[in-house]
């Protein structure tokens, strides 16, 4: 038996790297996974390939910076089976540049995104879960959440942000046995970090994916509310 079967997961952003990762691995445990971002094709490429190999998964297209489209993926996932078990809010955007050239339009998409969706599918998965009185939200930030860096004036703000909304939510969850999970990955091989050296020593989406299942299938007992995963090799 599988540690995640019969539940339901919602993982954005999922139509590449680390959320495909995450999408992946959660779906290889036995949750029925829905999957969401705005490139249907990869989406579409990720549930063939999952469900070649018998595991549950579902996509829907969306932009969840949009209220009703984050609405009614939501509304989408609950349609299995009635409950959402776990969301992992992996969508995110950055834009690296000084403060003096980042435009307010440029940070606006930034908030949206990174901080503001991850609020609003929250607040539209939470009841679920507070209904199941069981849960996990999973919140795929940075070490920019907890480092200063230059030219991450607007990225870092937001996942600051992200890191301080989601300790205060685990406190107001956690009654409930609904955990509140933050990821912080260092430099990833993913496009996101295009400039980085590749090498066996370089974080993988994978190992990310890794954190990810081992937070959501810890006993009942324990919650892991921040976890870094670093590179050894962080040149």
């Amino acid at each position: 038996m599988n540690k995640l079967d019969g539940m339901t997961a919602i993982v954005t952003g999922a139509g590449r790297g680390i959320g495909k990762a995450i999408a992946s691995a959660l779906a290889s445990e036995g949750a029925h996974t829905v999957v969401a971002s705005r490139t249907e094709r990869e989406l579409e490429a990720l549930v063939s390939d999952l469900r070649s190999k018998g595991l549950s998964a579902e996509a829907m297209t969306s932009d969840i910076t949009d209220d009703g489209q984050a609405k009614r993926l939501v509304e989408f996932a609950s349609k299995h089976s009635g409950r959402i078990d776990i969301l992992v809010n992996n969508a995110g955007m950055g834009v690296l540049k000084p403060f003096s050239q980042l435009e307010v339009s440029e940070f606006d998409k930034m908030w949206r995104l990174n901080m503001r969706a991850a609020f609003v599918m929250t607040k539209l998965a939470l009841p679920f879960m507070i209904e199941q009185n069981s849960g996990a939200i999973v919140n795929i930030a940075s070490l920019a959440g907890k480092n200063s860096f230059v030219n991450g004036t607007g990225y870092a703000a937001t996942k600051w942000a992200l890191r301080g909304w989601a300790s205060s939510l685990m406190l107001e969850v956690r009654e409930y046995n609904i955990r509140v999970v933050t990821i912080f990955p260092g430099s990833v091989d993913t496009t996101f970090s295009p400039t980085i050296k590749r090498g066996d020593k370089i974080t993988q989406p994978q190992d990310v994916a890794d954190a990810v299942l081992f937070a959501v299938t810890a006993p009942a007992r324990s919650m892991f509310s921040e976890i870094d995963v670093r590179p050894t090799n962080p040149k």
